[in-house]
């Protein structure tokens, strides 16, 4: 590390189409953000780039379904989120957006370079085709009926009702969602990045020489590597994004993924148009990517391709990436507004952002998910920074005030005692520095915390109010070393809670400070004045806590009722299309996860006549699937076999969608033969 010169660090970019939540906070911004602080107060050359993505389907759907264009919806987001993170101390040098005229121009520029090398491959392939809107269908624009789990309303790419991951011409009656017709199959040209080309080097450069990443970022590049890369498009027919900037491309632009990371380098040639190449192309600067761990394959492999591609970059030393934060036991939906807003945060809780910024630390999923709940909250913000952070310091601070007119008092001769505790600070700096630099912030926080659980126990064990009736002196050295210690807080706090760090320095009148001087006892001189004491944190009472658990609560029966309604009556079918559908019953004789893929079950199906094989997309709502051996269940037994995940999946087993979005069995009460018919 001691070789670089400089350090760019990126966060993943936001997308543009809704405000930013706790998941996003905890998992990428706030990391990037404490890191970033720490290289500041070293004095290191650093440079934090930020921005919101800002192109893709989703945000036409949005734009359509709100009847105004693309741009007013990115516009609109991106005003919300960029404020959000300012009011949180994300502290960007620069947050742009992938709309702007230097990102455009850069992007079509990479594209081009990568292009005229002979980078990307030429294919033409099939892809539907609306004929009333006269336009080719992104994934997302086409719906219909999951062939796992049933669901009349996935999407070409994903079914979110079971998350199976879907391709298009998987779907059962597929339609067009912008005219609502049956889509054609016609044959469109598309530009491919040739992944497989990379693969070796991808797999030297990871596998082999970055070992140290984190092991769920190597895990998931390895486990990518060795299925094998396919090339992947980097153009889609769209009409919002930047064009291909080639001839016999009209109608075609840049795939999202293909455009957004190179929105790093964008934002940084914005905020530095004659000075940013050094940050992107000299060997001597590090680069580091602060991302989620859906992210993690774009900015391994994805991403260093393209780069490596074009030629003249450097790639990433580290992608320090975090797992995702659940919300009380559920995880974190926009569109089910299973979320805390930021902006709402700040509504409810103003002037809190650090007790957010502490919590989320605290509850970092830094190697595997982890749960937000606002119980814990409150007993963080209780009992840590309130008992512990905030009573020593308010302790120190009044009784400056009360013996010595509020001034740093002199330091005599330390005893043993002080020595001992001094040494602590020390070691305290050493495990802070040891775990920010391994982007352990969680831990690297829970030390900085140490110093004040050292400072609350220096005082509770000298007792400076009872001496003060027998050894002044004494009192001076304990009271200089307390507020010396309340330093040390400010600064080993700076990283994690940059609002509280300037408020105890501006209480402590104090005015320099830097990393080095961490574990110091003569931050503060002797006879300096300090501020009036205020504290740093309040109490959050039960009440306040009930109502954002009862606001969650009412979200949850709000998705329950708006499920149960979602799903009126279907067009009538006639009798001969019903009988056609061979539905009957089968003894389940085996039934196990799928190997990676945490929503998919493979049931064994005893039914009369040969043993079937079964895919079903259940399996988060049957934990322990072994317990349905021995039941039966209803199958569709003329289902169109379907290869799934490398398995062919002969039929498909009925579920029933409850209000709340489980999917339970459809099993006869009682049990029967096995090939009987459903009538």
């Amino acid at each position: 590390m001691n070789h670089f010169k400089r350090t760019t660090v990126t966060s993943a970019l936001p997308y543009a189409n809704g405000p930013v939540h706790i998941g996003h906070l905890a998992g990428v911004y706030i990391p990037a953000d404490i890191y970033v602080r720490y290289l500041r107060l070293k004095g290191e050359e650093v440079l934090f780039i930020g921005g919101s993505d800002e192109h893709g389907v989703p945000i036409t759907i949005k734009a359509k379904k709100e009847g105004v264009t693309p741009q007013d919806i990115v516009d609109r987001y991106h005003g919300i989120i960029k404020k959000s993170f300012e009011e949180f101390g994300i502290s960007f040098d620069i947050y742009s957006r992938t709309t702007s005229k230097t990102h455009r121009e850069l992007a079509a520029k990479f594209f081009k370079t990568i292009y005229d090398k002979g980078g990307f491959l030429e294919k033409t392939s099939e892809q539907y085709f609306d004929v009333s809107a006269q336009q080719f269908l992104a994934d997302r624009y086409i719906t219909g009926k999951c062939p796992i789990c049933g669901n009349e309303n996935a999407y070409g790419d994903q079914c979110e009702a079971c998350g199976t991951s879907l391709n298009p011409t998987d779907l059962i009656n597929p339609k067009s969602a912008i005219s609502g017709s049956a889509p054609v199959l016609r044959e469109t040209k598309h530009w491919y990045l040739p992944l497989d080309q990379h693969e070796a080097w991808l797999r030297k450069w990871i596998l082999e020489e970055h070992k140290e990443w984190k092991p769920n970022v190597y895990g998931q590049c390895k486990s990518w590597l060795d299925l094998g890369l396919q090339p992947r498009a980097v153009s889609r027919d769209l009409d919002w994004g930047i064009p291909v900037p080639i001839e016999d491309a009209e109608g075609k632009v840049l795939y999202v993924w293909f455009d957004a990371p190179i929105g790093y380098i964008s934002n940084t040639k914005e905020l530095l148009p004659n000075d940013w190449e050094k940050w992107w192309k000299d060997p001597e600067t590090r680069l580091l990517h602060f991302i989620g761990k859906d992210n993690i394959v774009f900015h391994c492999i994805v991403f260093p391709a393209i780069l490596k591609a074009e030629g003249s970059y450097i790639l990433p030393d580290n992608v320090p990436a975090n797992e995702f934060l659940n919300l009380e036991g559920d995880k974190i939906s926009t569109s089910r507004n299973w979320a805390v807003w930021l902006h709402e945060y700040l509504e409810d809780f103003p002037g809190k952002q650090d007790i957010l910024r502490y919590v989320l630390t605290a509850n970092a999923p830094e190697t595997k998910d982890n749960d937000f709940t606002w119980k814990d909250f409150q007993a963080r913000n209780n009992n840590e920074l309130v008992a512990i952070f905030g009573n020593f310091i308010n302790r120190a601070l009044v009784l400056t005030q009360k013996y010595f007119d509020g001034k740093v008092p002199i330091q005599r001769n330390l005893t043993n005692y002080d020595q001992q505790t001094i040494e602590e600070f020390v070691n305290v700096k050493y495990e802070v520095e040891k775990y920010l630099d391994n982007f352990r912030f969680r831990d690297a926080q829970k030390e900085a915390m140490n110093l004040a659980r050292i400072g609350n126990k220096y005082l509770a064990d000298t007792e400076p109010w009872k001496l003060a009736k027998t050894d002044m002196n004494r009192v001076e050295t304990i009271l200089n070393l307390s507020l010396q210690i309340a330093a040390n807080l400010a600064i080993a706090f700076e990283p994690f809670l940059p609002f509280t760090s300037a408020k105890l320095r501006k209480m402590l009148n104090m005015n320099e400070f830097n990393w080095k001087d961490l574990g110091s006892i003569q931050l503060l001189n002797a006879g300096v004045k300090l501020e009036i004491s205020e504290l740093l944190f309040e109490k959050i009472e039960d009440e306040v806590i009930t109502n954002q658990i009862q606001k969650l609560l009412d979200t949850k029966k709000a998705n329950k009722a708006s499920a149960f309604q979602a799903h009126p009556v279907k067009s009538n079918v006639s009798f001969d299309e019903f009988m056609k559908m061979d539905i009957r019953v089968g003894s389940v004789l085996e039934c196990q996860k799928v190997p990676k893929a945490d929503k998919l079950l493979q049931f064994r199906i005893a039914d009369g006549l040969v043993d079937r094989t079964i895919i079903s997309g259940i399996a988060q709502y049957y934990p322990h699937p072994e317990e349905l051996i021995g039941t039966q269940v209803c199958f569709i037994a003329n289902f169109e076999a379907r290869k799934l995940r490398g398995i062919m999946s002969e039929g498909m087993i009925l579920s029933a969608e409850d209000a709340d979005g489980r999917l339970i069995l459809i099993q006869p009460k009682a049990q029967v033969t096995n090939g009987v018919e459903v009538k």
